[in-house]
């Protein structure tokens, strides 16, 4: 049930949440971060799937269509809208391709049946379920230590979400390391 937070003592009784992670470095805490990606089935076959809270439509990439579904273009259907704002800049739609999606569970697998925008110059390795589909099924993220997903009325099924840790080491350690085996690895240390 939503908060009433139009009463004046709202900062009163605060207490501080329990953390699930152990804090990294400050000023490093962006890049401490795991994807909200799962393993599915489609057409027979595993690819990965990221449900993605902040994409307002499900989309694909062209180039992962064509690597790994040689009849999709048979599947394309038009959109009326062919450009596409993302953070990283403008992008084209070659239209949209509806995909069933089996999403695996030992108590009874679920099925999805998403449509995709399918975004020329994308480059995700796999499959974006956004919030269109998300609240179409009734998806909710739970972030908790055991990060999981429920679909629909049914709380009692979780699945689980892939333990996929995005990079996290220094953004400077791998030149770093290039440079010490190109070029100091041949240079010459005098003896003072």
């Amino acid at each position: 049930m939503p908060q009433d937070t139009a009463n004046k003592n709202l900062c009163k009784h605060t207490q501080h949440a329990q953390k699930f992670l152990v804090t990294p470095t400050r000023g490093m805490e962006y890049i401490h971060r795991t994807a909200t990606k799962m393993t599915v089935c489609i057409d027979n076959s595993q690819h990965p799937l990221i449900i993605d809270g902040g994409a307002h439509c499900s989309i694909v990439a062209r180039n992962y269509l064509e690597n790994h579904f040689p009849n999709w273009e048979k599947q394309l259907f038009p959109t009326k809208t062919k450009n596409f704002k993302s953070a990283s800049g403008k992008m084209t739609s070659s239209g949209t391709i509806i995909k069933e999606i089996i999403i695996p569970h030992s108590k009874g697998n679920i099925r999805l049946n998403p449509e995709f925008v399918v975004l020329n110059d994308a480059h995700i390795q796999g499959f974006l379920l956004g919030t269109d589909y998300q609240r179409m099924y009734g998806i909710d993220i739970y972030s908790s230590k055991n990060r999981h997903i429920t679909i629909g009325t049914n709380k009692e099924n979780k699945f689980s979400l892939d333990i996929y840790q995005i990079s996290s080491q220094d953004p400077l350690e791998e030149p770093l390391n290039e440079f010490r085996e190109a070029q100091l690895s041949t240079a010459l240390t005098s003896k003072q």
